[in-house]
């Protein structure tokens, strides 16, 4: 063999080579392609895991705020050189005792996660990637509110078992006072596994500074916001799944919560059941003013969730609190309180001034 011959040969070997390599990379690149074609093709709810044994939460966080100035948001008072000193080793310590109230209730991670008086998105991101937390793939659902103070509300969720189909920021201004500004309702629809429609309301109305008299009428302005776009659901479909939860500053029997709203026990409800109604009734509540109990937090939910025959609901038609020792803290006098962040300019190093509040959802099958 000539060396004309030996060159052309191993020249032809080296593009073969080279070639095959470039080849190969453009067939796993288009084989990635098609995958993610097949994926799209392919019903959402195939891709999605199961939601069994996940609670499905509800927390105020008591202003989960970063260190970062905003100069769009009244935020001066959580920073380094605030009168509270709020800086990162505080912020992470928050994050952390957070992530363990959300993941008391069970061995598995929460399948969604509404929260109240969180600053921004970033929060929350920086949340669901702390402790065992960091374990699920969370997303989250968040609007910039108009609240000045950046007290927002958000909806974190495991993208592996929820897949979120729409979302909108429900606006609860009200004309005739044009300076009003405060948090919208999060409203989000989502799919689970096997094709199940889930409807769900994030809310943190307005709060009772000036008496629960005198600010009644902005908590009735949003439970009829809330009810006009809860029944232009039920317009659709008389069966919807819906889910509302938050922090309503009214309790299971104020007239925004019973009368606008129609929630009630399962055997009184007009239009809604109130799962909290019956511990509040029983004394228990969520955030303690002055040595009292009130149930804030509260999750309102569609009658089609309570003691279906079939289908998705709520498992064992209640909820629940978060209201281990370990979240308390304890007076002299035995009494005992959520263990908060802080008390005015005080540092005290809780978990929030409000407990969280969890349920399970469940299929009964036909």
């Amino acid at each position: 063999m000539t060396a004309t011959k030996t060159y052309t040969i191993l020249t032809l070997i080296s593009l073969a080579f080279f070639t095959s390599c470039g080849n190969g990379e453009k067939r796993e690149k288009k084989q990635g392609e098609i995958n993610a074609k097949t994926e799209k093709l392919a019903y959402p709810h195939e891709l999605l895991k199961s939601f069994e044994g996940r609670p499905f939460m509800f927390y105020n966080v008591e202003n989960l705020f970063d260190t970062i100035n905003e100069t769009d948001k009244k935020d001066e008072s959580f920073l380094p050189n605030s009168e509270k000193k709020w800086n990162t080793e505080r912020y992470n310590d928050k994050l952390e005792k957070l992530s363990t109230v959300l993941t008391h209730p069970s061995e598995h991670n929460p399948l969604f996660i509404g929260l109240a008086e969180i600053e921004n998105r970033f929060v929350v991101l920086d949340l669901m990637k702390t402790g065992r937390l960091a374990e699920t793939k969370y997303r989250v659902v968040h609007y910039d509110a108009p609240d000045v103070r950046g007290i927002e509300v958000a909806l974190a969720y495991d993208h592996e078992r929820f897949k979120v189909q729409y979302d909108e920021a429900i606006d609860l201004s009200i004309d005739s006072e044009p300076d009003y500004k405060t948090r919208d309702i999060l409203y989000v629809k989502g799919l689970l596994k096997d094709s199940l429609d889930l409807h769900v309301f994030v809310n943190h109305w307005s709060s009772r500074r000036g008496g629960a008299k005198a600010s009644e009428y902005k908590r009735i302005n949003a439970a009829k916001a809330l009810l006009y776009k809860t029944d232009s659901i039920r317009k659709t479909n008389e069966e919807a799944k819906i889910i509302i939860m938050g922090d309503f500053n009214d309790y299971p029997t104020n007239n925004s919560i019973r009368e606008v709203l129609g929630a009630d026990v399962a055997s009184n409800a007009t239009n809604f059941v109130n799962l909290m109604l019956p511990m509040h009734e029983n004394g228990l509540g969520t955030y303690n003013y002055r040595g009292e109990w009130g149930m804030l937090d509260q999750f309102i939910v569609s009658p089609s969730l309570v003691a279906p025959q079939k289908g998705l609901h709520i498992k064992e038609s209640r909820a629940f609190l978060v209201d281990d020792d370990q979240f308390m803290h304890f007076f002299d006098n035995g009494e005992k309180t959520p263990a908060k962040t802080y008390g005015g300019p005080n540092y005290y190093g809780g978990y929030s001034d409000h407990l969280a509040i969890y349920g399970y959802l469940t299929v009964i099958k036909e």
